[in-house]
């Protein structure tokens, strides 16, 4: 319950005016209620009785009982459309703020901090979390209202019939009681039922994104069962707090009706002997019947205070969550090509290490190719260059300033990413490449030239304005590295970072881009360029090579000098050529051995006829015969 109020004083302190004005609506449909209990008991006294006793009743005294309660029905009708619309207001801009406030949260925490969470749990968050944290201020005005209903009915009745009252009153007791029971009931069933809710948002995104792998591997039957069985725990869960509610809600409503029906009782007998007339009878009476549904207000707050409580909470671990990237306030808006430096870098995923004191510098309008086997750290350095993670030791600097002192914004103004896994955004082909940059089209078009991609964009039945579909979808792995690589070049970054993102376009359309980058090097708005390569002809375009074996530099230097004198290196770059060479080779001396045979062959009678068969044995005999028998031609 503390909790729960806790939360209901967030909102309200934040939004102070809209509640105010709910509440001054909700204690307008209070007032009026216990108004409306009086002028029928007016009534009843001055017209009814009347009417049946001396059969007429004047019209003054008519139009006054009937003004009576039309005043006060209207005025109760202005408090509920006034309460309802400021309560939904305030409701919805809290729903509204939280969901922005994590949506900001995600975009600043860092992408190892992102690495530690499902993608479902973030959505249940953003979505779900925030809805069920202000539920409860819905019917939170009218509880307040409630309050005041209470009190003014409390007044009335005291000052009406203090027997009446006091026996009416009995109820109160017998709500808190219920409520305590609740909500520690309710408040376990709840946490677990929001958990469920993020954990089947988590497996519906995933067998979403991973539709592709599903559909090729026959894995629909699976992934269902898998998602049938958690959503059917989710139902099950919802059911058990339906249950608890469905025990609770009844028993709440029927608490003041059971005070009515106390009031009857003792009324009648004090009507009977005369102590109260009709009209204070029916007036008191009738207050607790319409008290009944106001207390229901308080049942409602009551009900959604457990869930609101669980997703107020899990909205607020993203919210308070650590590892979120500190800024300082140097900038990097020097002119022309970064310098950039790695000093004794280190990082860690968890225990394991990644990185460790790798350290080189990139010069200005340099290009510098980053080589080694899978899982030497290559992609993991590259990102602490645009500071999707900061170095657990060491530093990277550009042009001296290291990134963790720069300001906001600072970095992605001058350093670009192209990531290996292109991602685009269903939106048109210029808003993809732009994303909010105020980029002319010539500026567009000139950085799908430098890309290869102005060919493809321009055969688009659209063009630049055609849509290209959730993920870029209806474009092929190729285009969509290209479309990746126009949207980096067109900001005209100082550093340019590619991890390996040509690896889905053709050679020969690579060839094109990386001699397209090589004369853009010799232009003003040049760039220093960082490339993760794996093939020759990527590498052949850096001017040097930083070759990383098991997370550390084992060597640098123009790509001619390393294949020379660092094996590991000259291994893998060669790797697929030395393949290549070992499969020609052997489909040549397939075809030799072929050749070989057919010169041998004398005709239909066979392999019988052959002078010589035993030279097959290393035996002598016919020469063609003797070449089938060595070593080499055997085992090819």
């Amino acid at each position: 319950m503390r909790q729960g109020l806790r939360v209901l004083g967030v909102a309200i302190r934040a939004e102070k005016a809209v509640f105010a004005a709910a509440v001054l609506f909700s204690s307008l449909y209070g007032a009026m209620t216990v108004a409306s209990s009086w002028a029928l008991g007016w009534a009843i006294d001055n017209a009814v009785r009347p009417a049946f006793a001396a059969g007429e009743v004047a019209a003054g005294t008519l139009w006054a009982g009937m003004l009576l309660i039309l005043g006060t029905a209207v005025l109760k009708a202005l408090g509920v459309a006034g309460r309802r619309f400021f309560a939904g207001v305030m409701q919805y801009r809290m729903q509204a703020r939280s969901r922005r406030e994590v949506t900001r949260q995600y975009l600043r925490l860092p992408l190892a901090w992102h690495h530690r969470h499902p993608t479902g749990q973030l959505l249940s968050n953003a979505s779900a979390d925030a809805e069920a944290a202000w539920a409860p201020l819905a019917p939170l005005p009218m509880a307040v209202g409630v309050v005041v209903m209470l009190v003014t009915a409390a007044v009335a009745l005291l000052l009406t019939d203090l027997m009446l009252a006091l026996v009416g009153f009995l109820i109160f007791p017998a709500i808190a009681l219920l409520n305590l029971v609740y909500q520690r009931r309710l408040s376990p069933l709840a946490t677990r039922a929001q958990q469920l809710r993020a954990e089947v948002s988590e497996i519906a995104h995933e067998s979403f994104d991973g539709a592709l792998v599903v559909k090729t591997l026959g894995r629909e039957d699976t992934e269902t069962a898998r998602f049938e069985a958690k959503v059917h725990r989710l139902r099950d869960a919802n059911v058990e707090v339906g249950r608890v509610r469905g025990l609770f809600d009844p028993v709440l409503e029927a608490l003041p009706t059971l005070g009515v029906l106390a009031v009857l009782l003792v009324g009648a007998f004090r009507l009977e002997s005369g102590e109260v007339s009709v009209g204070t009878l029916v007036q008191v009476a009738y207050l607790f019947t319409l008290l009944s549904f106001p207390i229901r207000a308080l049942g409602w707050v009551l009900a959604e205070l457990p869930r609101a409580v669980v997703g107020y909470e899990r909205v607020q671990a993203v919210l308070t969550a650590t590892g979120s990237m500190e800024y300082g306030t140097a900038t990097l808006d020097a002119e022309g090509p970064a310098r950039l430096s790695v000093r004794g870098l280190g990082y860690a995923y968890g225990d394991f290490p990644v990185l460790s004191g790798v350290d080189f510098d990139v010069e200005p309008g340099r290009t510098v190719a980053v080589v080694g086997p899978t899982g030497s750290g290559k992609s993991t350095l590259v990102q602490t260059f645009v500071r999707l993670v900061d170095p657990a030791e060491g530093a990277v600097l550009i042009d001296g300033t290291d990134l963790r002192r720069a300001a906001r914004g600072a970095v992605s103004d001058a350093v670009a990413l192209v990531p290996q896994q292109a991602f685009l955004f269903d939106d048109t082909v210029r808003g993809n490449i732009t994303l909010g940059l105020r980029a002319d089209d010539q500026e567009v078009w000139a950085a799908l030239r430098l890309a290869q991609a102005e060919g493809f964009v321009s055969a688009l039945p659209s063009g630049l304005d055609t849509m290209v579909g959730e993920r870029g979808t209806s474009l092929s792995g190729g285009q969509r590295q290209r479309l990746a690589l126009a949207r980096a070049l067109v900001r005209r970054p100082r550093l340019l970072v590619l991890d390996d993102a040509t690896s889905s376009v053709d050679p020969q359309v690579e060839a094109k881009i990386l001699a397209g980058l090589r004369d853009a090097a010799a232009s003003p708005a040049a760039s220093t360029v960082v490339v993760v390569a794996y093939r020759m002809a990527t590498i052949a375009l850096a001017d040097e090579v930083v070759y990383l074996e098991h997370g550390r530099v084992a060597d640098r230097g123009p790509h001619e000098e390393l294949i020379v004198r660092c094996e590991g290196y000259r291994n893998l770059v060669t790797a697929y050529e030395r393949q290549e060479a070992e499969r020609v080779a052997l489909a040549e001396d397939a075809e030799d051995a072929e050749s070989a045979v057919g010169a041998a062959d004398p005709g239909p009678g066979g392999i019988e006829d052959i002078d010589g068969i035993d030279g097959i044995d290393g035996a002598d005999g016919a020469d063609g015969a003797g070449e089938i028998g060595t070593d080499e031609e055997v085992s090819a």
